[in-house]
């Protein structure tokens, strides 16, 4: 029964494939459908040990991704924590991820250190005055999943000279917490904010976060803190 076999292979091959992935939602998702290929395979063949073996991990996927979806946009779940722009635990997340974050934000990662330049801010508090930038943790529990840096462009502008999404979670958008629900901006004069102009690959996720393109560059009202 060739097409049989070949519906196996597929089911063994996607469970294969969602091992190699990084984001989790990815993993999740093409695990369980492998994981529902090769159940219903072995339960067509009579090899049963392996189909109640697969249908208890596709119970265990399909659990993971109705959580997962459901908590993406909970702020009971996303916490945005200000830190001083040369607050230490950031400027060690930039630099053990500093490749990735070049690939997305060059002009960032050329200055190799941005938060150094105001390394003399106090540790726990948002970057300002006279260094002008504010740095957001994005944290999932204990789990650092985004970092956002703005910088004080004048008149009221922010340049957003970082969001980055740790690859586990670049299926999410986790940026949504700092410009739509934590109220991060408030007090700090900005009305308006705009994303570096060499950002590359970001256009979906800056849709997603609330961005639009206007003028040739993706900008954003800063929304009020919640009363």
């Amino acid at each position: 029964m060739p097409v049989l076999e070949i519906i196996g292979w597929v089911g063994s091959a996607l469970v294969v494939v969602s091992l190699m992935q990084a984001r989790v939602l990815r993993f999740r998702w093409l695990n369980f459908a492998g994981s529902v290929i090769a159940t219903a395979y072995n339960t067509v063949v009579g090899i049963w040990p392996f189909a109640a073996m697969n249908a208890v991990i596709a119970v265990i996927d399909a659990y993971w991704l109705w959580r997962l979806t459901r908590e993406r946009h909970d702020a009971d779940v996303y916490e945005v924590v200000p830190v001083g722009a040369g607050d230490g635990y950031l400027r060690h997340v930039l630099g053990v991820h500093a490749d990735d974050i070049a690939r997305y934000y060059p002009s960032f990662g050329r200055a190799g250190d941005a938060a150094g330049d105001a390394a003399g801010e106090p540790a726990g508090e948002p970057a300002g005055g006279a260094a002008g930038r504010w740095a957001y943790l994005v944290l999932r529990g204990d789990e650092t999943v985004g970092v956002v840096v703005v910088r004080d462009a004048g008149d009221g502008v922010g340049e957003v000279e970082l969001d980055w999404v740790t690859p586990r979670f670049r299926d999410f958008a986790p940026g949504e917490f700092v410009y739509r629900r934590s109220g991060a901006f408030a007090g700090t004069g900005l009305r308006s904010l705009v994303v570096a102009e060499d950002a590359r690959d970001t256009g979906p996720y800056l849709e997603r976060v609330g961005f639009a393109r206007v003028d040739g560059r993706w900008r954003r009202e800063v929304e009020p803190a919640a009363a």
